[in-house]
């Protein structure tokens, strides 16, 4: 198809052949970091993903914040790129471009994204950003806001219906428990006390598996301790496990 034609046919797609290509030909470029951080707002599905892969560097919060502002209200294939180039700029010493409290709120959202390899490459992500107390501060109480509004949703569930939105709902949790699993140590002993007693008993064995994760950062509270004693011998293996 020409480019004629496709500037008339506004329902025009590229097809996989015109796709890889596009990418190839992004590949073989040797673009500036100005046109890499232009394509990732401006770009194609195509060009935001390979742009992001070519990222090597950032220089300024402003770069960091096109990059972050792509891990949300993307296609998953942008997704997927950007927060493994997150991983790699932030675990290769340059975090400290990440430090903003408008770049804490989309990585909290990333945390839950439907795509799990997008939520693992931000969670991991975020350790290294842990020495910053007003980040752990913030960070934490929207993580605590998030999982408290999820365990009320999810609660009230019937597991037995099989619905699309009991499952999306129940993996969001599972990613809060997941995170809060990496960040025990700066949420309030008694808010991660009323998590871990309303979240053991949710009839989805997934939540309490990593209920259970959880208790194994915490060995001081008698109460958790009989909670997790409880879910060493809970019917699921996965659960028992821990």
């Amino acid at each position: 198809m020409t480019q004629d034609k496709q500037n008339l046919n506004t329902s025009y797609y590229p097809t996989l052949d015109e796709n890889f290509k596009q990418a190839l030909n992004l590949f073989e470029k040797n673009l500036t970091p100005g046109e890499l951080f232009t394509l990732l707002n401006t770009g194609n599905i195509v060009q935001k993903q390979i742009a992001a892969l070519k990222i090597d560097h950032i220089e300024n919060i402003e770069q960091a914040k096109i990059l972050v502002n792509n891990l949300t209200g993307q296609d998953g294939k942008i997704r997927e790129a950007v927060a493994l180039k997150i991983y790699e700029l932030i675990s290769g010493g340059q975090d400290k471009y990440f430090f903003d409290k408008s770049i804490y709120d989309t990585f909290l959202a990333a945390t839950i994204d439907v795509n799990s390899n997008v939520c693992r490459n931000i969670i991991t992500s975020l350790k290294f950003l842990q020495k910053n107390n007003d980040f752990c501060t913030y960070f934490t109480g929207k993580l605590i806001d998030l999982t408290q509004n999820l365990i009320q949703i999810v609660q009230k569930f019937d597991f037995q219906d099989g619905k699309y939105k009991v499952n999306k709902e129940v993996f969001k949790l599972y990613w809060c428990l997941e995170t809060i699993f990496e960040f025990t140590e700066f949420i309030p002993p008694n808010v991660l006390k009323n998590i871990i007693k309303q979240t053991k008993d949710i009839n989805e064995y997934t939540i309490r598996e990593k209920t259970a994760k959880i208790l194994t950062k915490i060995h001081k509270d008698p109460e958790l301790s009989e909670i997790r004693n409880q879910l060493k011998h809970d019917k699921n293996y996965y659960v028992r496990r821990f």
